[in-house]
């Protein structure tokens, strides 16, 4: 009989069967027939019996307090079922008594299931009674998880991260007049990346509550429409703060063809934007997400990564554009910025995005994507703008032999190159530095190896010289064709001298082309006085020259000076060292021959032939390549 102890009546047909067996085995126990072991076999039969029918009535016990529990859990739901208000509105106490109820329910449906299986309708029709309650339960918590993210959800300004609309532009144009003085400015303005600056996404107070419906959700099995909920309700808050960003969406077409001023503009802002986008708002949602996802496996990261997807979709694909645009030099600037602060934010992106989770994934990658293909952008353009400056094509010779624009602009283009010196050493890393010469005397000495930055950038200025030496050639005037050269000339070599680029270029560089200078200024004085003192020269010690031969060297230097004086006054120096040396190197050599022939006019009694003293012509020579034409007026009556 030991296999009735695993019979348990599952049924009330089977508790009825039960009951017959019990009155059979007192009947044959009370029959004089019976031996005395069936006996014994009966008594133990009927004692099991009534062990099972006790073990019946226990759980029909059970199961009546389950439904009692239930019933007042149900009443305390249900009673919202027809209540606009919301909860967690209502009050702390309300709230407590929802989730309390919600709780219980769980516990009712843990007893119900640990009862045996029984093919009666009560426990099944609890357990699905537990169900619909549990389904009205979670749409109601669902309900209140997108109010209160709604209702608390909080708004900033970015104070933390200022919009500057800075950064460097050298634009090729006809005027750079005031090009020095604002890249100066620009450069010391350039802004740093700030740290990570956490907010608070919504009010803190109810972060608690938050958790608290996703605990309920989550052990109810409805974690899945939590997230959906929550990830909605914050993507459309992201937008908004976005919005408030003023952060538009263009089209790769409507960028391919704006102006530049304009996108040049959009470029900064997006600069701008994606670090307060990553750097603020994706690493304070990241935070709330951990908050509130906390215990529940990857759901955190997951749902982090679909509520960054659009915003981070719309900077990319914008970065991605600008990355297809044509590549212009002043270009190289913004690709560089656009480079660098992608650079800065690599290790933010990999902290905030899984590998686990496919859009993480998927937006790290892309994020790479961009980085490099911005490399690659910059890397192109600064490598052609050489090949840009030898088409550079001048119809007509440069006003006043003074610093052309192309000069001006490609010194401060290469100038202003040396601020992203790291960025642009790393991504020319592998192209060929052939030829570099003994420059770049500091990244050499650190390094022990060429530096194909320095390479580039002294072709750059060989090309700009080339280039310089037609442009030269279009002056009538061999003499201001020297001093255009000069001029050009040694403005290259004092913005290598007083800037980074000295370390790219090396003293090397600057002695050549010194000497470059200084042949140049030779040059000019031989084309120019040469034959201007040839007419002060006399025969001898000229002690025989007749009267009228000295008379008619005076008027013939006079007629040229003035000439010359008329000339070269409208000629432009406007470095005030470099004219300065050519006022001395032209007073050694006029004054020196002039004082000689003065020195002889007591002889011939010419002192009223002497139109100019000597001071007067070291004051008119004074008065050369001040950029303005003038006539003299001598100081004497002929």
């Amino acid at each position: 009989m030991g296999d009735c102890e695993s019979i348990i009546p599952t049924s009330e047909g089977e508790q009825h069967v039960i009951a017959a067996f019990q009155h059979l085995a007192k009947l044959l126990r009370t029959s004089q027939n019976v031996n005395d072991e069936l006996k014994r076999l009966l008594i133990d039969l009927d004692s099991h019996l009534t062990s099972m029918t006790l073990y019946t009535h226990l759980q029909d016990g059970k199961l009546n307090e389950l439904e009692s529990r239930f019933k007042s859990a149900e009443e305390k739901i249900r009673r919202w079922e027809s209540n606009e208000s919301m909860i967690w509105d209502s009050g702390p106490k309300e709230a407590c008594e929802y989730m309390k109820a919600v709780d219980e329910i769980h516990k009712v449906q843990e007893g119900l299931i640990s009862l045996p299986v029984n093919d009666g309708r009560k426990q099944k029709d609890l357990l699905s009674q537990a169900e619909s309650v549990i389904q009205f339960a979670m749409s109601r918590l669902e309900q209140e998880l997108v109010h209160i993210l709604a209702q608390h959800k909080l708004y900033f300004e970015p104070n933390c991260v200022p919009f500057q609309s800075g950064g460097y532009d050298v634009l090729y144009n006809e005027s750079f007049a005031s090009l020095e003085d604002s890249l100066e400015e620009e450069t010391s303005q350039r802004e740093s990346i700030p740290a990570v600056c956490i907010v608070n996404m919504v009010h803190p107070h109810v972060i608690p509550h938050l958790k608290s419906i996703a605990n309920a959700m989550f052990t109810s099995n409805y974690i899945q429409e939590f997230s959906l909920a929550f990830v909605r309700m914050r993507k459309d808050a992201l937008d908004e703060y976005l919005l408030i960003l003023e952060m538009e969406r263009h089209s790769i077409g409507d960028l391919q063809t704006m102006e530049w001023d304009v996108l040049n503009v959009k470029i900064k802002k997006w600069i701008w934007l994606i670090k307060v986008v990553i750097r603020v708002y994706l690493a304070s949602e990241q935070r709330l997400c951990n908050n509130i996802f906390e215990g529940f496996g990857s759901y955190s990261a997951t749902c982090f990564a679909e509520i960054s997807a659009t915003s981070m979709l719309c900077l990319l694909n914008f970065g991605e554009a600008i990355a297809m645009t044509t590549r212009r030099p002043e270009k190289l600037f913004r690709f560089l910025d656009m480079y660098e602060v992608l650079e800065n934010l690599l290790g933010d992106i990999g902290a905030l995005f899984s590998e686990d989770t496919e859009m993480g994934s998927f937006l790290k990658a892309d994020f790479h994507n961009l980085f490099m293909k911005l490399g690659d952008s910059a890397r192109a353009t600064f490598v052609d703008f050489g090949s840009l400056i030898a088409r550079s094509i001048s119809t007509s010779p440069f006003p006043g032999g003074g610093v052309h624009h192309l000069t001006k602009y490609v010194m401060n283009y290469i100038r202003t190159l040396t601020v992203y010196r790291d960025s642009l050493v790393f991504l020319l890393r592998d192209e060929a530095a052939d030829g570099l010469g003994p420059a770049s005397e500091l990244l050499n000495e650190i390094n022990s190896m060429p530096c194909p930055l320095a390479f580039h950038l002294q072709s750059i200025t060989s090309q700009l010289i080339s280039n310089l030496n037609n442009k030269s050639k279009l002056y009538n005037d061999d003499a201001l064709r020297h001093i255009f050269l000069m001029n050009n000339i040694h403005y290259m070599v004092q913005k290598v001298k007083g800037s980074e680029l000295r370390a790219f270029f090396g003293g090397e560089w600057i002695r050549e082309h010194n000497r470059m200078l200084q042949i140049h200024a030779n040059i000019y004085t031989r084309v120019t006085w040469q034959s201007v003192i040839s007419l002060l020269r006399l025969d001898g010690d000229g002690t025989n020259t007749p009267k009228a031969v000295f008379k008619e060297k005076y008027r013939a230097f006079n007629v040229a000076f003035e000439e010359i004086y008329k000339t070269q006054t409208g000629w432009n120096v406007s470095d005030p060292d470099l004219r300065d040396d050519l006022h001395i190197l032209t007073s050694n050599c006029v004054i020196q021959a002039y004082r000689f022939l003065r020195n002889l006019k007591s002889q011939f009694n010419c002192e009223k032939y002497i139109k100019y003293t000597i001071d007067d012509l070291s004051k008119h020579i004074l008065d050369l390549f001040q950029g303005s034409p003038r006539l003299l007026q001598s100081s004497r009556r002929r």
